[in-house]
């Protein structure tokens, strides 16, 4: 059993890294950068975060989405100023991580993680529609019709060769197969080597040439913060949903901190900074990868293709990884979120639909705040409507209120309308034993009513209150209107 999963790490991470390199390099161009830094970027961060980081059959690398954060800095900077940016975030990434702050994933709700999904699915697919064109002019005729052709036979063969055999990953027979046969046929078609040149030599230490100051860190800060933020979010994101798909536990604060140190490493050593890639991570482990090995396969393969394979790995037909990303893609889209539609509430459906098109249209961090802010509102709505109250008349005269519910800011106005200190009697008796006071509006709240209740020259106690709201109360000052 041993021997199985070393030989399927080994060929899931072999797998991964014929889809990362193309992804890696593109990312490097969108970020005016040149290709060798997203290669770099990719062999350090994805080696390092398999063998320290806390979700093992993850895959990280240079991302996409910190390659769009860092493109204004590199146009007006340069790459030196890069380079101590990726160090800036790096750090910050590994101090969110010594601080025990990955739990802070819990705080994201499933609609958005599902929009998250849906989101990055479809931009895994429009990225790839990029190399159906040729000097910014779509494909025509014949070259179009072979690449059409090509990527069809690949997500074919990735469809259809796990019905025959799972004793190797179908993305590699299909990048492997596809790349042979436009080779012995002489099939015209784009390959890797018209993207860029990938041969060159072991990544060096450099330290960046720029001068460390305070008016550097006023340049560097912003992106350096807004790259951490992003990595993070992408990497404990994609953390959760391989947890999902492996049905087991990774650890987001180790991750957090291997990523930091990932990051660091690449920059000292000329490379892109870098995070979680959900493409490559589920091509991984649908490849069988599960293992801190296969993410130590992808990274040094990545390597090796620097140093000596480049001018095989040149000739893979974009056709075969554009068929397998596109494939990818269809994986990794929630189908089910669209057969729930008319079973979960309306509120979960828009934030699902917003978080999707906020990820497709601005950036994944932006997505997710945005979607934890519509949760923290339509939670907080909820709540508030939730509030009510019982009430009835004692036998010796006095008025009982029953309150149910949560009081904090969104709820006090329902509070206070529950409450009638002008017809009530001379003696009015709050019970909170179903009430939970949440935050200073709840304990302004309490204060209002025992005001209004003076005021008509009445009798409000409050009885069955909870410890905690008894604490928030004495340290608001407000302990006589807990008495009785």
């Amino acid at each position: 059993m041993r021997i199985q999963q070393l030989r399927a790490d080994t060929l899931a991470g072999i797998t991964t890294a014929f889809a990362l390199a193309p992804e890696c390099i593109a990312f490097a161009l969108v970020a005016h950068l040149h290709p060798l830094m997203g290669l770099y970027g990719a062999f350090i961060i994805c080696t390092l975060t398999a063998l320290f980081g806390g979700r093992p059959g993850m895959v990280s690398g240079a991302a996409g989405s910190m390659a769009v954060v860092i493109i204004a800095l590199v146009v007006q900077h340069g790459v030196q100023y890069l380079l101590a940016t990726v160090l800036l975030s790096g750090l910050l990434m590994a101090v969110f991580g010594l601080l025990k702050l990955g739990k802070l994933v819990r705080m994201v709700p499933h609609p958005v993680m599902l929009g998250f999904v849906n989101g990055l699915a479809i931009v895994i697919a429009m990225a790839q529609l990029e190399h159906f064109k040729h000097d910014g002019a779509w494909l025509t005729g014949a070259p179009l019709y072979w690449m059409a052709a090509l990527v069809a036979v690949t997500m074919g063969i990735v469809y259809l060769l796990p019905r025959l055999t799972r004793a190797v990953p179908p993305a590699l027979v299909a990048i492997v197969g596809v790349g042979l046969g436009v080779s012995l046929l002489n099939l015209p078609t784009h390959t890797l080597g018209d993207m860029a040149h990938i041969a060159g030599g072991l990544p060096a230490f450099s330290w960046p040439s720029i001068p460390w100051d305070l008016e550097t860190l006023r340049i560097i800060a912003p992106y350096a913060v807004l790259m951490a933020l992003v990595g993070l979010l992408e990497t404990l994101l994609t953390l959760n949903l391989t947890d999902e798909i492996t049905e087991s536990r990774g650890y987001p604060d180790r991750e957090c901190v291997a990523l930091g140190a990932a990051n660091i490493a690449s920059g000292l050593f000329g490379g892109m900074g870098g995070c979680a890639m959900i493409g490559q991570t589920v091509i991984n482990l649908n490849s069988g990868g599960r293992g801190r090995l296969s993410g130590v396969v992808a990274g040094v393969m990545i390597l090796m293709f620097v140093l000596f394979l480049s001018p095989l790995i040149e000739q893979i037909p974009l056709a075969a990884l554009v068929g397998v990303m596109f494939v990818v893609a269809q994986q990794t889209f929630a189908w089910a979120s669209l057969r729930v539609i008319n079973k979960v509430p309306v509120n979960d459906v828009v934030m699902i639909v917003a978080v999707t098109v906020i990820t497709v249209l601005t950036d994944l961090a932006t997505a997710v705040l945005c979607g934890i802010v519509l949760a923290a509102l339509n939670f907080a709505w909820q709540q508030a409507r939730a509030l009510y109250a019982d009430s009835h008349i004692e036998p010796d005269g006095s008025k009982l209120y029953r309150v149910h519910g949560t009081l904090f800011f969104a709820s006090v106005t329902s509070f206070l309308q529950q409450f009638d200190a002008a017809k009530d009697p001379q003696r009015v008796t709050l019970d909170c034993a179903h009430l939970s006071f949440v935050d200073y509006s709840a304990i302004a709240a309490l204060k209002t009513l025992r005001e209004r209740y003076a005021k008509a020259g009445k009798h409000l106690k409050v009885v069955h209150l909870s410890a905690r709201c008894r604490q928030l109360l004495r340290r608001a000052g407000v302990q006589a209107v807990t008495r009785g």
